[in-house]
């Protein structure tokens, strides 16, 4: 199993539920119409800021969403980018991008995750 996460913003003017809502009502319809071949999961994480619990400050999110695709191996995931690298694919997704994110606030990263046990603790 591969998994790569994004972190993402939504564009300046943009508010939290309209981001939301377009994110899922548009957006995320095109993640479903080219991964379903080569995702075993597309799933999307938003965020929601919580005062701080010493200082009570209030501070705006890093990010709006967590986006999380896996794959069931290198192979799919590789056969999903090469789609993604066709000009009119990613001419497609990148405008629609446009209308959602900051895109210069984009980051794309792999996951090696650890568990652990909590019902037999190490220390």
């Amino acid at each position: 199993m591969i998994k790569t996460i994004g972190l993402f913003k939504r564009r300046p003017g943009m508010s939290t539920e309209e981001f939301r809502d377009y994110y899922e009502s548009t957006h995320s319809l095109y993640g479903e119409k080219y991964l379903k071949n080569f995702a075993s999961h597309y799933m999307r994480r938003y965020l929601t800021a919580f005062p701080d619990p010493v200082t009570g400050e209030m501070q705006e999110p890093e990010h709006d969403v967590i986006l999380e695709i896996w794959y069931p191996d290198q192979a799919a995931m590789d056969a999903a980018y090469e789609q993604f690298s066709d000009e009119k694919i990613k001419a497609y997704i990148s405008a629609d991008e446009e209308r959602l994110f900051d895109r210069s606030r984009m980051h794309f990263f792999f996951v090696d995750e650890c568990v652990s046990d909590l019902k037999n603790p190490r220390a």
